[in-house]
């Protein structure tokens, strides 16, 4: 009968060690935040809370979704560069040969999207992200497409901005701008020689019109919010 008690007390000692263990550990604050809500009264934590629940998933699937694509080439064109699927891919990306079609299509840092990510998106507040997750501000030049005016003018034109159906298309489109634009030919030529995202970012200088001192701003951003830890994952 003794054995039983003590048995008895160590199982509840036992159930009452684990309760107290998943209360300890679980979380009660976890939120489920979306594009279109904003909560009020946000603290900045929050809000870069809720920027990153947003954007992180995201920038790390399009990431690995373009390395796996990059490598893919990469091996392709060691073994036959006039295969049929190198010559597509060269006209998806208006490359002018195999090799510059590597240089188009490897993905630069995830710390320098994200980092661009919160500044154009005022850190995932902007009306443009909330009505058409336009994360980068990217504007729309085809009546054709689906975008949304930005409610500012250019003169006597109205400027608009692409509408994406989520934020992974948005994200997918920017690193497409990048790798194609014509104005990112010296940025995808040191994305070449380093994965240094302070250096990468001075010569973004062409995506804003701040120009050099946009490169300062997103050094300070990833600076401060330690964003190269992303790079590593």
């Amino acid at each position: 009968m003794k054995n039983k008690i003590i048995l008895s007390l160590l199982v509840t000692l036992l159930l009452i060690s684990t309760t107290l263990l998943n209360a300890i550990t679980t979380p009660t604050n976890t939120k489920h935040y979306n594009v279109s809500s904003i909560p009020n009264n946000m603290s900045v934590e929050e809000k870069k809370q809720r920027f990153f629940s947003l954007l992180v998933p995201a920038v790390n699937r399009i990431y690995k979704e373009l390395e796996t694509k990059y490598l893919a080439a990469k091996e392709l064109v060691n073994k036959d560069p006039k295969n049929h699927k190198i010559k597509t891919l060269m006209k998806e990306y208006s490359a002018k040969n195999p090799q510059d079609l590597l240089v188009r299509m490897k993905p630069h840092p995830r710390s320098i999207t994200l980092a661009q990510a919160a500044m154009e998106s005022a850190w995932g507040t902007s009306r443009f992200l909330r009505v058409a997750n336009n994360v980068f501000g990217v504007w729309s030049f085809n009546k054709n497409e689906p975008r949304v005016p930005a409610g500012k003018k250019r003169g006597n034109k109205t400027i608009y901005i692409k509408k994406y159906s989520s934020i992974s298309d948005s994200i997918r489109d920017y690193y497409k701008i990048l790798a194609t634009g014509k104005v990112f030919n010296d940025f995808r030529t040191q994305k070449m020689k380093t994965n240094d995202p302070y250096i990468l970012v001075k010569h973004l200088d062409k995506y804003s019109e701040r120009g050099a001192e946009y490169g300062k701003e997103l050094t300070s951003m990833i600076r401060y919010n330690k964003l190269t830890k992303y790079d590593t994952h």
